[in-house]
């Protein structure tokens, strides 16, 4: 009798604790499933784009330098979506689709900008987590790599916003520098900045009088 309850007992031990251990694996697979979640952005970087460099939202923006934290956020979410495995320029294609600038000189401009910002956020070293972690909030990411390291790489103008106030807030004319030379060239307009004033004359992306400032200016 002794031994027949002993023989019961163990078996319950078992049963219970393979059920304890079925539901141990049961918790930590959705643990699991959830930090894997958490780790994937719910938008997806051309919603993102198109967003941040839609020239509707742009025009309402307000206060100075506004357009700023969307140059930053753009470089995030392009660098994000190439660690995923897309490429950025059918991101920035997309983009433009989703926010109807797709085919026009606007779009070009957006999307040539922005893939020459990535390429100097790589050459910066800004693409740490740290950096990545500054980008996806808007702020200024800490440069990493060459002569300028250990300083913020900020959003500065290439054609000053004082020389030519209607290019304000636009993610087309913002390149990433590092701080001591983007406050040395803010107001300084250079040969590299009037070629691509006359690039966006010509594109009907600047105004006649937008242009003669440029011109005008030493």
């Amino acid at each position: 009798m002794n031994a027949e309850w002993l023989k019961a007992a163990i078996r319950t031990i078992q049963n219970n604790t393979l059920k304890m251990a079925i539901l141990l694996l049961v918790g930590l697979s959705i643990n699991c499933c959830s930090h894997s979640a958490l780790g994937k952005e719910k938008t997806s970087a051309a919603e993102a784009v198109a967003d941040l460099t839609d020239p509707a939202k742009l025009a309402t923006l307000k206060g100075e330098r506004a357009a700023n934290p969307r140059l930053q956020k753009c470089v995030y979410w392009l660098a994000y979506a190439e660690e995923q495995g897309e490429k950025p320029e059918a991101v920035l294609d997309d983009a433009a689709k989703l926010n109807k600038t797709a085919g026009t000189p606007y779009a070009g401009f957006v999307r040539w900008g922005l893939l020459e910002n990535l390429k100097i956020a790589k050459e910066l070293g800004l693409l740490t987590p740290e950096g990545m972690a500054e980008l996806r909030r808007g702020k200024s990411a800490t440069i990493t790599r060459g002569q300028y390291a250990g300083q913020e790489a900020e959003a500065g103008d290439v054609i000053s916003e004082s020389v030519c106030p209607e290019l304000a807030n636009q993610v087309m004319n913002l390149e990433l520098l590092p701080a001591s030379l983007n406050r040395v060239e803010r107001d300084k307009v250079t040969d590299r900045a009037r070629v691509f004033a006359k690039e966006l004359y010509d594109a009907k992306l600047l105004s006649e009088e937008g242009w003669k400032r440029v011109v005008d200016a030493k």
